[in-house]
């Protein structure tokens, strides 16, 4: 018979996994019907906790965990992106003597909730780093929220709420590079969108927007198209853009590994790069500066993002809760061989329209 968790006895007694807790170690503020319930699922379900002492706040190991979504569930992962937060949140361990533990998990796995609850009862991490898209999924935040433990959101796409955020400007740097594109002349801008539960991404596309009527662009319906962040649905987006009567001279994705998909579908037409087409991207990855022609992208301060979100759990360390607010790191736009001008007849065609 597997050992009773504390998640079993939260269960079985009706009450929060912070309330089986408080009852363990003799904590206040605890009604005595609560307290003689729990007491009774402690002892029906022979449940021991996982180590010997007694306050969960001193039992915090000096490791911060950062969770995010698993790169290998995605057609190309972008490991470089992941390796970024890591890079990030390791500067900051290695500055106070913290251990970094990572943790990839299926954000669309039925038990997510009990795996995250598992891992922390576990591991007894002083902190948690929780990356997009999980930090922006109520069921997930609530699961670790329940174990007590303190948490940081990497990147949840909307500020406000009970948990502190680190961020950078996705939808202003957006419109920035919109406007850049409409600088170099472009009229019909297009845009690929990446997958919708991704919000911090979903701004990208407001920042398109705000652009767009920056720039004094009329919005087109048939200029957007919709992503998944993946290479694959920016090589059948870009195909279907560039195949319309009147294709678009630039394409804006939301991601870099969606406008490396562009890049092949431009390829496969035989459309010249930048001299018909010009193609930005958002992140900075790696691919970024080996694809040719090189992209121009957005470079998200991403290390400095995990770094500071773990500099917030560290400092904190033993006090009774976080700051509230948040971060935002600006990002820039890193300008390379995939843009240029509009070419001149498609220009004097647009000023027609």
């Amino acid at each position: 018979m597997s050992r009773a968790t504390i998640d079993d006895v939260a269960e079985l007694a009706g009450v929060s996994i912070k309330t089986v807790s408080r009852v363990v170690n003799n904590e206040p503020n605890v009604r005595d019907a609560t307290r003689a319930r729990v007491e009774h699922a402690i002892a029906q379900l022979n449940y021991r906790p996982n180590l010997s002492a007694r306050n969960l706040a001193s039992q915090r190991a000096r490791v911060i965990a950062l969770i995010y979504d698993d790169p290998s569930a995605y057609e190309i992962p972008s490991a470089g992106y992941v390796i970024r937060m890591q890079v990030g949140v390791l500067a900051a361990c290695r500055k106070a003597d913290y251990r970094l533990l990572i943790h990839p998990c299926n954000y669309h796995s039925a038990a997510i909730g009990a795996e995250m609850k598992a891992m922390i009862e576990h591991a007894r991490p002083q902190g948690i780093v929780l990356a997009a898209p999980l930090s922006n999924m109520p069921r997930i935040v609530r699961a670790i929220v329940e174990t007590g433990t303190p948490l940081v959101k990497l990147s949840p796409g909307t500020q406000g709420g009970k948990q502190y955020s680190v961020a950078t400007n996705d939808r202003e740097i957006g419109a920035e590079m919109t406007h850049y594109l409409a600088s170099l002349g472009h009229r019909r801008i297009a845009f690929i969108k990446g997958h919708p539960s991704h919000k911090a991404v979903g701004n990208r596309y407001l920042g398109y927007l705000d652009g767009l009527q920056q720039a004094g662009l009329a919005f087109a319906e048939d200029l957007v198209e919709q992503g998944d962040n993946s290479f694959g649905s920016g090589e059948a987006a870009g195909e279907r853009l560039l195949k319309r009567d009147a294709p678009p001279t630039a394409i804006f994705a939301a991601n870099d590994d969606m406008a490396a998909g562009v890049i092949r579908a431009a390829r496969l037409l035989g459309v010249d790069m930048p001299g018909q087409l010009s193609i930005t991207g958002c992140d900075d990855i790696s691919l970024a500066r080996q694809l040719c022609p090189t992209l121009t992208t957005i470079r998200q301060p991403l290390a400095r993002m995990a770094e500071r979100a773990a500099q917030v759990l560290i400092s904190h360390a033993g006090k009774d809760s976080l700051p509230q607010g948040a971060d935002v790191i600006p990002a820039t736009i890193n300008v390379r061989e995939s843009t240029g001008p509009v070419p001149a007849a498609r220009s004097a065609a647009g000023t027609r329209e």
